[in-house]
């Protein structure tokens, strides 16, 4: 947009893009503090939002720019700070990875290099389900990591958390109370199992504390940093951090009444207080996993606030419009990923980045997060019709009521089109791009739904996801945390919560 002879862009307002998620809709927004007239300020918030929502905005990154840039001479230093190297265990030698320079494009980054979000598995279909892969264990992932997942609230409480202002540090402990941890905590979990299974693949061990218990975790190799079980525990707590403050955020934007059986944060502590709760809770993290040590797994959880960002913006926007030809679903599955699929793929590889394992188990463990993500969301637009306060935490159908079209009524348009069904889908169509605001929108889109195989075929896609979840972590040699790890893939789909 142009006003003034000059481009009106976020830049030009002072806005960094992450204070746009919260800002574009408050009501105390910075926009409406400017003395600009009323028709220009909503044209700036349209125009930035359609301009992130494009996948190749110059917002995310410079395509003209060349993504491997040198900077030009001197020596190289490893992620860790030392120089290009192995280490050697046994016969194995694990060479360190690619390094990065100042001069590297911040984004897409060294990591969405190698997945470029283009496939989605539409046309896929599933191998073993109902059944379990051949050859699994009965392994309870739950059972597995209890003692450590049952001690992670208090260790964020007394360990990561803690400020002088009383009001900021009880709203940033809001779902870690001693009382009520709440969550699934499937993100941390992921990461522990994963932790053990990798160390089992490379060489089998059954390390037992000084009290006789068996511990989730092993005893580093000697290629390995020395304090890496404290390393792993803690990026297991980091992804819970991120996790909770995109759920403090996320309310905010949604006016969200309920989270986890509870009132939400904001509804108690107001809507500043949450959005600060969550921005001290990201702080909090970062202090963190800057203290790993580790520029590629410093990198790889970055990243997921990016994507986060991205995420939402493009829920704001609801669909393409970029000139791509994006459908929606595809759209959409992207955007899923972003808000989803990134924490748990970006943690997954990074729980292997931490352990300095080869590329191909960084590349598997990226895969099974992904794909777990994936299914996860998935089956949550599921519960979204078939859930309540009771079992999921939150009032049934409040995506429709927030006006986002969700997989299930995506399906339904996909197979009105397919069965050139021109009334149902232009009905379904004008609902969708009017956010179902009109009297009588909510219960004619659940109708159409019902009527139709969309939620069929939301589940027989994350059904689709959790199985490419299970191959992936399949590559690893056989263990009781392995088959975990495909037993959490299966119980992702395989919910009521």
């Amino acid at each position: 947009m142009i006003t003034g002879g000059r481009k009106l862009t976020s830049t030009a307002l002072g806005l960094p893009l992450c204070c746009l998620r919260y800002r574009l809709k408050s009501s105390s927004a910075i926009l409406d503090t400017l003395p600009i007239p009323e028709s220009i300020r909503e044209t700036v918030k349209t125009s930035i939002v359609e301009e992130a929502s494009k996948s190749k905005s110059s917002i995310w990154s410079d395509y003209n720019k060349n993504k491997h840039q040198s900077n030009g001479g001197g020596k190289q230093l490893t992620n860790n700070g030392e120089h290009n190297g192995a280490y050697v265990s046994g016969h194995a030698s694990f060479p360190q990875r690619n390094t990065v320079t100042i001069d590297h494009e911040i984004t897409p980054g060294i990591f969405e290099d190698d997945d470029p979000l283009n496939d989605w598995n539409l046309n896929d279909k599933t191998k073993y389900w109902p059944d379990l892969p051949p050859g699994v264990s009965m392994s309870d992932p739950f059972l597995l990591s209890k003692v450590e997942i049952n001690s992670l609230a208090q260790t964020i409480r007394e360990d990561l958390l803690g400020t002088d202002h009383p009001v900021l540090n009880k709203a940033a402990a809001y779902f870690f109370d001693s009382d009520d941890n709440g969550g699934k905590k499937v993100r941390p979990m992921m990461v522990i199992l994963l932790s053990r299974a990798l160390a089992e693949h490379v060489r089998p061990s059954h390390d037992l504390p000084e009290n006789g218990t068996p511990s989730v975790w092993s005893s580093p190799f000697p290629w390995q940093r020395s304090d890496l079980p404290k390393a792993q525990r803690r990026l297991a707590e980091i992804s819970e951090l991120i996790h909770t403050a995109s759920l403090f955020h996320d309310d905010v934007i949604d006016e969200a009444e309920t989270r986890r059986g509870k009132t939400a944060v904001h509804q108690v502590f107001g809507n500043k207080m949450a959005i600060l709760a969550g921005d001290y809770l990201l702080a909090r993290a970062s202090i963190s996993l800057a203290r790993l040590r580790q520029v590629d797994v410093v990198e790889s959880m970055s990243t997921i606030i990016e994507h986060l960002v991205r995420g939402e913006v493009m829920q704001m926007k609801g669909s393409s419009d970029d000139g791509e030809e994006e459908s929606r679903l595809t759209y959409y599955l992207r955007k899923n990923y972003f808000k989803t699929g990134s924490l748990m793929s970006n943690s997954c590889r990074s729980t292997a980045l931490l352990g300095n394992y080869p590329q191909d188990l960084v590349d598997l463990s990226y895969r099974y997060g992904k794909h777990i993500g994936m299914a996860f969301q998935l089956v949550d637009d599921i519960l979204d019709y078939e859930g309540s306060v009771a079992t999921m935490g939150k009032s049934a159908l409040s995506d429709l009521k927030a006006g986002l079209a969700t997989a299930p009524v995506l399906f339904a348009l996909q197979q009105a089109h397919e069965e050139a069904d021109t009334s149902s889908s232009h009905l379904l169509q004008t609902m969708i791009d009017r956010k179902f605001s009109q009297p009588g929108d909510l219960d004619e889109t659940v109708n159409m739904v019902y009527a139709s195989k969309g939620i069929e075929r939301t589940k027989e896609l994350a059904q689709t996801h959790a199985e490419l979840a299970m191959n992936a972590v399949l590559q690893l040699n056989q263990s009781e945390y392995r088959d975990a790890l495909v037993h959490l893939a299966y119980k992702v789909v395989d919910r009521t919560r």
